[in-house]
């Protein structure tokens, strides 16, 4: 089997790649929580008590786990050259322009840490505390700058392992991330599909993190081998989504043959298609009611020139799904149900971002009680996951996982 192979949301889910919370969630401080997408700052020990509880959950259904650092140390481990040119891109994309900072940081860096400590490190950031006091003197920023200033931002989004590329069939999309803070989460998954020995050369790529047009993983739904889902919304563009459809059509190796997009509301609590729309069953799906009013989808298509051919798709969420997947008497189910304010607070923590490992069978946070007994009463198994931590990143299971392998 290919090193990617996702050709469902439901199918019986394999291999999955994560990232274990670090040091990273250590860096955020009040004053700059918005820039860095936070909305208030996890208690790092509870956060991670959680995330293993995931992992064990994962574990127990037989899914095999592989982390994002492990995967990126193997890099380094296979091509030690790599180190070098890694670690300057990293600083030059960190903001860090000046020669002479580059090369300081560089040789602080590779004689403090090696292997996966390196990688933790780059995740992490660097503080000017951490700098020897003769750098004071480098700039005027850096006479006048605390000793808690972020030399280097850290990436404490990294957790959602779901936005920084998308499983398709058996490629990827590598996403442009639409927020400059997330930009370098991008560079892994660029240098573990262009050299790790179990993806290199292997892996087709539909869209790359140097393209204009923003595209995040969490606005990609793979709805069956011949039909995937991408949302329009506060993260991914139109732009990105034609090439992304360009190029997925003209790749011989791909079965997709029909895109729906999905235009959502440009806004935080909708930020990505999966934190209101999921899918659960074959016949099931999870929606926040707010999207259900005024929801647009167009259908893409290649035409007889091998051109993108657009058009709107008119009618009721479930007859739209039905028609394009084959499967008849589709149910949504609703977060937070008829009632309001539940709808609201549930879909804020995630209630409707599940993570299916096998068709009817998924992954929830535990504080959702609402939706969760909804589903529990629509015939699915639910798994529950502490949450208080990590759901204060506004992510919840799917944007934890990133698929690698499901049974076709």
């Amino acid at each position: 089997m290919k090193p990617i192979n996702v050709k469902s949301e439901i199918a019986p889910l394999k291999k999955v790649l994560l990232h274990r919370p670090g040091k990273e969630l250590l860096n955020l401080i009040p004053s700059r929580l918005p820039e860095l997408l936070f909305d208030d700052i996890p208690f790092l020990d509870e956060a991670i008590k959680e995330h293993d509880a995931f992992v064990k959950i994962l574990q127990k259904e037989g899914v095999e786990i592989v982390y994002l650092e492990d995967l990126m140390s193997e890099v380094f481990e296979e091509r030690p050259d790599l180190v070098k040119p890694f670690l300057y891109q990293w600083l030059l994309e960190g903001d860090i322009a000046t020669k002479k900072w580059q090369d300081f940081l560089y040789s602080y860096l590779i004689e403090n840490y090696s292997g996966k400590d390196l990688v933790l490190k780059t995740m992490e950031g660097i503080t000017l505390r951490e700098m020897p006091s003769e750098v004071r003197g480098y700039s005027l920023q850096d006479m006048i700058a605390p000793n808690d200033d972020l030399i280097v931002d850290p990436m404490p989004n990294l957790y959602f392992t779901r936005d920084p590329f998308a499983s398709v069939i058996n490629g990827a999309i590598i996403s442009k991330m639409r927020y400059k803070i997330r930009r370098r989460e991008t560079i892994y998954a660029d240098y573990i599909f262009e050299y790790h020995p179990f993806f290199k050369g292997k892996v087709n790529r539909y869209y790359d993190r140097k393209n204009h047009a923003s595209i995040e993983g969490g606005d990609v739904l793979v709805l069956n081998e011949n039909t995937l889902a991408i949302g329009i919304s506060e993260r991914t563009t139109p732009d990105a989504i034609e090439k992304v459809v360009h190029n997925i059509f003209l790749d011989e190796e791909s079965s997709i043959h029909t895109v729906l997009a999905f235009m959502i509301p440009a806004t935080r609590a909708f930020m990505h298609l999966d934190t209101v729309f999921t899918q659960v069953d074959y016949d099931k799906y999870t929606v926040h009611p707010a999207i259900l009013d005024g929801l647009t989808i167009f259908e893409l298509q290649l035409d007889e020139k091998e051109e993108v051919s657009i058009k709107r798709v008119d009618g009721k969420l479930e007859d739209i799904l039905e028609k394009y997947t084959g499967i008849k008497n589709i149910q949504l189910i609703q977060c937070g149900g008829d009632d309001l304010i539940a709808s609201a607070r549930e879909q804020w923590n995630d209630g409707s971002n599940t993570l299916c490992i096998s068709p009817g069978k998924i992954i929830v946070y535990s504080r959702n009680v609402i939706t969760n007994e909804l589903l529990r009463k629509s015939g699915l198994e639910v798994l529950e996951m502490p949450s208080a931590e990590l759901s204060r990143g506004r992510g919840g299971p799917r944007c934890m996982s990133m698929p690698l392998v499901r049974e076709d």
